[in-house]
């Protein structure tokens, strides 16, 4: 639904604005997006210090309006890659809040079978594909799967696009520019998201980038860019469907960059020595949760029982999504190289450690 109202970075659209039902509706879908995010990912840090998930975790605490905006701009025949900070682009994108607990539990009913965990959600229904726990792993991928793209047909209205979705800290490594060189020259259908929150892991944006507005990295190959503020839902939106809008349309690549926090460390097992207090309060002053709620509450689009009865809502989603995953049975260990090739493949792996080398027939 396009909306034509201006925004602020006070949680959504700018105040003393009229909301028809349907803007409201959608408006109350986004923050109930948001809260259903902050509770699994709440949930989940716990699940991980109770050895329920093992590996790394790594959470979208804090960039929930980023999150849920750019996967309103995306339809459902246009692709998403992303990088190890995914949980909240698999709930938003379709992946049933069980599955994607049951991933991170590793069990066979998890929507990579329990075989990728945190970082490697992957659904080819609702084509999200990836999750990539190497960082800048998925640009490449995500920049050939563009190019595939081009193949299928003519750029229009009804073309795919794809949207690549990386923190700030890839942009200092030389997949990133070698990506959007290509991409740049190639003419490819492609959308950059740097999700910046202004911690690349534990160094600044600005201790580690010669150009810390990252969205002008672009210049270098002619390609447009923005920056937007990751805390309006709306506006994170708005410029993330113009920029998919034009990778359909035109055949043209995008780089966007929405600023936003992260409320905890890089991951769950990060203790945060390198922050300042300052820093911290700043991120917690700057929680669009909190925002969102207040601004929907002034605007009379949501009134204190509807807001308690979406976070109880929230509770009993995740509540269910931990029972299921703790009751989901464990991969079977004869399966591991089921999904090693997805056809196949002369000297596959087949065998376990310790077992005897069986020649192949």
């Amino acid at each position: 639904m396009a909306d034509t109202t201006d925004t602020t970075a006070d949680g959504g659209a700018a105040a003393g604005a009229s909301w028809d039902n349907e803007q409201s509706e959608v408006l109350l879908d986004y923050y109930r997006q948001m809260v259903l995010i902050r509770t699994f990912e709440q949930t989940a840090s716990e699940m991980y210090k109770r050895a329920k998930i093992g590996g790394y975790c790594h959470l979208n605490s804090g960039e929930e309006a980023t999150v849920v905006g750019l996967m309103a701009a995306l339809e459902r025949r246009d692709y998403l890659f992303t990088n190890y900070r995914d949980h909240g682009y698999a709930l938003c994108r379709g992946m049933e809040p069980g599955a994607v607990m049951a991933e991170l539990f590793g069990k066979s009913t998890g929507v990579a079978r329990g075989l990728g965990g945190s970082m490697h959600m992957f659904d080819t229904e609702v084509r999200m594909l990836g999750g990539y726990g190497v960082v800048g792993g998925q640009l490449p991928v995500a920049t050939g799967a563009a190019l595939a793209l081009t193949y299928r047909g003519e750029a229009g209205t009804e073309a795919e696009a794809l949207m690549c979705q990386l923190g700030d800290g890839t942009t200092n490594i030389g997949a990133f520019h070698e990506s959007l060189n290509l991409a740049a020259i190639w003419d490819l259908p492609i959308v950059y998201v740097i999700v910046n929150n202004r911690l690349g892991m534990g160094t600044s944006v600005e201790a580690a980038s010669g150009e810390p507005e990252l969205y002008k990295r672009g210049a270098s190959y002619r390609m447009e860019g923005d920056r937007v503020d990751g805390n309006d839902v709306v506006a994170v939106r708005e410029a993330a469907a113009a920029a998919m809008h034009r990778a359909r349309t035109e055949r043209k690549p995008f780089l966007l960059e929405a600023m936003s926090y992260r409320l905890k460390g890089h991951s769950v097992v990060d203790p945060e020595r390198y922050r300042s207090s300052e820093s911290s309060e700043e991120a917690k002053e700057s929680d669009p949760l909190p925002a969102m709620r207040d601004w929907l509450l002034a605007q009379g689009v949501l009134d204190e029982d509807k807001a308690d009865q979406i976070e109880s809502d929230a509770d009993q989603q995740v509540d269910d999504a931990v029972s299921f995953a703790d009751s989901s049975p464990d991969p079977d260990p004869a399966d591991l190289f089921d999904y090693s090739y997805a056809t196949d493949v002369a000297n596959a792996p087949h065998t376990l450690p310790g077992e005897p080398v069986v020649e192949m027939p």
